[in-house]
């Protein structure tokens, strides 16, 4: 599945369940998220990470942060209580276009459409703190996902904090993605999207894995340092997770 396949996906779940598509609960679908309640739960998450982030020590600096996959900057606004400048990147304009409506009043957010597997519209060594939580693992295949990883460590500067979160096993049964390719076909198959959503419970939303020892392995090869891997469990313990907490020497 090419970029330009994820954005129309995104762009069609940034229509019809944005905010579902963004941090899904099952109680929650189908518009029932409250915004403010959403945002609540990016300043629960930023201030957990970097309340551990001042005991690792990183980042050496609060001038900016960038928040990977943004949606409609549940992280972005969060990050901006902490630092100076945060940007918000997200390949789905129309999240973008939500994002800089729902935000206005926050003066040292900025969001930006990204299409490209690669970050050049930022220079090297430029964010004292990257974030990214739900994102890497809808990404199409293990080489996206490390695409992206470098670039996170060539944007990041020396003693910043790149925090990432993927998915260090998925169970063979799920590997299968039944209902995005369900979706797909309805799509190709041109059934509105709202109607293979709401109606025949399909989504586009997809899953991808990296086993942790390659992962840890991958960013010691690109110059980086691991600072801690957490572990934990999600969808219902199938899945094994890991949030990475890395710098660069």
């Amino acid at each position: 599945m090419s970029l330009v396949k994820l954005k129309q996906d995104w762009e069609q779940l940034g229509h019809i369940d944005p905010y579902y598509a963004i941090l899904s609960d099952p109680k929650l679908k189908y518009g029932k998220w409250d915004i403010n309640e959403l945002f609540k739960t990016g300043y629960c998450e930023i201030e957990e990470v970097l309340q551990h982030a001042v005991k690792l020590g990183y980042p050496s600096g609060r001038e900016l942060a960038l928040d990977f996959g943004c949606g409609v900057g549940r992280c972005t606004r969060a990050l901006s209580k902490y630092f100076k400048q945060c940007y918000g990147i997200d390949v789905a304009q129309n999240m973008i276009v939500r994002a800089k409506e729902l935000n206005g009043s926050i003066s040292n957010c900025e969001f930006i459409v990204n299409c490209e597997v690669h970050l050049r519209i930022f220079p090297d060594n430029y964010f004292d703190m990257i974030y990214t939580n739900i994102v890497l693992q809808h990404l199409s295949n293990k080489s996206m996902i490390k695409s992206y990883i470098c670039e996170f460590i060539r944007v990041l500067k020396e003693s910043g904090l790149l925090v990432f979160q993927l998915p260090s096993y998925i169970p063979l049964r799920r590997r299968f993605q039944i209902r995005p390719r369900l979706y797909s076909l309805m799509r190709m198959l041109h059934f509105n999207e709202r109607f293979a959503y709401q109606r025949l419970k399909l989504h586009p939303i997809r899953m991808n894995f990296i086993p942790a020892k390659e992962v840890i392995t991958f960013l010691n090869e690109t110059g980086a340092k691991v600072l801690e891997v957490q572990s934990r469990l999600i969808a219902g313990q199938a899945i094994q997770d890991r949030m990475y907490y890395v710098t660069k020497d």
